[in-house]
């Protein structure tokens, strides 16, 4: 088994070993990964975080040894906690880091960084203060950061940011915590997820105070949420239909 770090600010997971292909997530600063394959110019891998998988450019990692993997995974997770920092390298060129980017491999990397980090569990009235930071960040399919982010990257970056770990895909999502019956139940920072037609969970947000809802939608926005769903304002219509609400902390 051989093992990697992203070494880069953002770097796209991949469907398939093609630059064409769809992005399914993105790999930031800092996160590290087992590869389970590895081709002459692509290898598919597995994030330690969250063990989704996708295929990344060869010429965006950093190998590195089993051990260093071992030893990083068990520390504590310290993150860049401003929207936009950076880190400096030996020869004293810059490299851009976002929010949440690892730094626990600072020193594996040969990298300085003076900048604002967060660790540790934060109580559950921070997660909409963090989900504030991510507003009118616009949608992108498989993002994780306030330069572009989806719906459940948004809800596991937000908890990730305050010590909590959630998967990575809303559906994945939804088969964590505990079930409420009614809005009414749910506290600020509880999951509301969304299904289709055809009854798969298809988007999630973070509940707000006062039947609000946080989530991304053409860009990270705050709606009206009620028993059918979320109600966009803006259009003057229902956009998504509520399946369940989740308490995970």
């Amino acid at each position: 088994m051989q093992y990697g770090i992203c070494n880069l600010s953002i770097v796209p997971l991949r469907a398939e070993p093609s630059d064409s292909t769809e992005l399914v997530s993105q790999v930031l600063y800092g996160e590290l990964f087992k590869v389970l394959e590895q081709r002459k110019s692509w290898s598919r891998i597995r994030l330690a975080y969250d063990n989704y998988e996708g295929w990344i450019d060869n010429k965006q990692y950093l190998e590195i040894s089993e051990d260093d993997y071992k030893t990083l995974t068990k520390e504590e997770r310290l993150l860049s906690g401003d929207l936009v920092e950076f880190v400096k390298d030996q020869n004293e060129q810059l490299l851009t880091i976002p929010l949440g980017a690892s730094l626990n491999a600072l020193n594996l990397l040969k990298h300085d960084f003076d900048g604002h980090s967060i660790s540790g569990k934060q109580p559950k009235d921070q997660l909409i203060k963090t989900a504030y930071t991510y507003l009118n960040a616009p949608y992108l399919w498989g993002g994780k950061t306030p330069f572009g982010i989806d719906c459940s990257g948004l809800t596991q970056m937000v908890y990730k940011l305050n010590g909590h770990e959630l998967l990575r895909d809303a559906s994945q999502q939804a088969t964590q915590g505990e079930a409420l019956s009614f809005i009414e139940e749910s506290e600020p920072g509880d999951l509301a997820f969304f299904d289709n037609s055809e009854g798969d969970i298809i988007h999630v947000g973070l509940m707000m105070e006062n039947n609000y809802i946080i989530h991304a939608h053409g860009k990270v926005r705050i709606d009206r949420i009620d028993h059918s769903g979320i109600y966009n304002v803006d259009k003057k219509m229902h956009t998504h239909k509520l399946r369940v609400i989740k308490k995970i902390i």
